[in-house]
């Protein structure tokens, strides 16, 4: 009889007391399942030394920071070989000082198709750096109040694109990290409103919104370059629908291998319904990249990668152009033309004392006159590469590549005069009435043809705006006189100086 008693109450045991100790439903009692790495040692190394040492490259090799009170940044999720310095440039945006209340991830499934969104609440998230701390009771708070969340095991199990974002995290920040790690199993856009409609209230300069996609897959690389540009723009401008109008544009053009325009599209989607049609908000482009810039370099398909920030609109950048930075930059193009048509040599600069302006990527203009005439001019609207080596190479380009002028000699270098133009952003307007005539550059595209002039050309040739307009999409962009009345028309600021401004003679 007590032999049954007792046995009476070791089932009763089992049944009501083990299930409570490890129970994914309970409170404070419940022990952890933390996430484990799936992606380590496949997109990044297991190795927590050789991580950390990738991870102190990448950041290296990234673009310098450019904006202040980053809301969110848009980053790749591929292999860090080949996406590693993009994202490393996105991250770098981030103040590491900072203290977020919380750091939302959202990273669209790779791997299992489901309603809405899983966030994961069992535990921490794991990767060869350590531990990572999630904030398991907003992630509870957030699946309670909202149907369009929940938990869904495959979600995580084995998915890349959340946990590549994790190591940068660890080695960026100088704080704690409360992470709410979220995985979009959608494919509807309604349920990408909802995820935003429930996310938005922490949307703000307390927390920081991490959003991971790539862009263009398998195309080729001048291809991808292209369709990344078009799916970048749509981006930037903060319309949720014209997004989603381009990603099916880019889909019709039956471009060849192209797979995707963007594999997280329903993570920046619902980031864009976060932003609500760009009021109050700015994405700023940081870098771009695509597979085949990485040291595999097979150009034949590849994939594409943008790092973007979002900040609030008014947000200042910390890009500007001194005096001393006028003087360098001039000086650069000068010595470089030198010694590229004197001595067929390319000079290097030593960046010792630099400012982060002369360091930070732009596009630019070097334009040569003689004698008052033009005698060159190239340039670029953005770049890559920082700018005094812009500089250099346009210096070199206006020089010897310019097909409306022979190659300069050696016998006019000191006949030359260089001006230098430094470009903002590009900004598409809808109504040429917005275009101010010697302040604002244009830059008029139509399908694949395209043309700009400088602001200065306003000044210079004295033309109306219906001049400046119809010679630039006859003469540059070839697409007719009346070509830009169903064209895409961009303006920007161009800041203008040159050696007779700045030295105040000519060397």
């Amino acid at each position: 009889m007590k032999n049954s008693v007792r046995w009476f109450l070791v089932l009763i045991w089992i049944i009501f007391i083990v299930p409570g100790c490890s129970s994914q439903s309970g409170t404070e009692t419940k022990s952890l399942i933390d996430r484990q790495p799936a992606a380590a040692g496949r997109f990044y190394s297991s190795d927590p030394v050789e991580l950390r040492n990738t991870l102190k490259g990448l950041f290296e090799k990234a673009k310098p920071k450019t904006v202040d009170s980053v809301l969110a940044i848009i980053c790749p999720h591929a292999g860090y070989d080949f996406s590693g310095v993009v994202a490393a440039s996105g991250y770098k945006q981030i103040n590491p000082d900072k203290k977020f209340e919380n750091i939302f991830i959202l990273a669209s499934s790779h791997q299992a198709s489901f309603m809405g969104a899983s966030i994961y609440n069992l535990g921490n998230y794991i990767t060869p750096l350590g531990k990572v701390k999630v904030n398991i009771e907003l992630a509870n708070k957030l699946i309670k109040e909202n149907p369009v969340f929940n938990f869904n095991p495959d979600a995580d199990k084995n998915e890349h694109s959340l946990e590549v974002q994790v190591p940068f995290l660890q080695y960026w920040m100088k704080t704690e990290i409360n992470l709410v790690p979220i995985v979009l199993g959608t494919q509807s856009v309604q349920s990408c409103k909802k995820i935003a409609e429930a996310l938005k209230p922490w949307f703000n300069e307390n927390n920081l919104f991490i959003i991971s996609t790539d862009f263009s897959h398998y195309p080729k690389y001048q291809d991808a370059q292209s369709v990344d540009k078009t799916t970048c723009d749509a981006v930037l401008s903060g319309s949720a629908e014209k997004l989603l109008k381009i990603l099916q544009d880019n889909e019709n053009k039956s471009i060849p291998n192209l797979a995707t325009s963007m594999c997280g599209w329903t993570s920046v989607i619902t980031l864009l319904n976060m932003t609500g049609n760009n009021q109050g908000y700015q994405f700023l482009p940081i870098q771009y990249m695509n597979s085949g810039d990485s040291k595999y370099a097979d150009k034949s398909q590849v994939v594409g990668y943008w790092s973007i920030a979002v900040v609030h609109k008014g947000t200042k950048s910390e890009f500007s152009i001194s005096a001393e930075d006028k003087k360098e930059l001039l000086r650069i193009a000068k010595v470089t033309i030198d010694q590229k048509i004197g001595e067929n040599k390319i000079p290097e600069f030593s960046t010792k004392g630099y400012s982060k302006t002369m360091l930070t990527p732009c596009g630019a203009f070097v334009t040569l006159k003689k004698n008052g005439d033009l005698r060159g001019c190239i340039g670029r609207f953005t770049s890559e590469e920082p700018l005094y080596i812009v500089i250099r190479e346009m210096a070199i380009a206006s020089a010897t590549q310019d097909t409306r002028f022979d190659p300069v000699t050696e016998s006019e270098i000191p006949k030359l005069e260089i001006e230098i133009s430094v470009l903002s952003p590009m900004k598409k307007i809808n109504s040429p009435d917005e275009i101010i005539m010697g302040k604002h550059g244009i830059y008029i595209k139509k399908g694949w043809a395209s043309g700009t002039f400088l602001p200065q050309v306003a000044t210079e040739t004295g033309w109306t705006k219906e001049e400046f307009l119809g010679h630039c999409a006859r003469d540059k962009a070839g697409i007719g006189w009346n070509g830009w009345k169903d064209a895409e028309i961009y303006i920007y600021t161009a800041e203008v100086f040159s050696e007779k401004e700045v030295n105040g003679h000519k060397d």
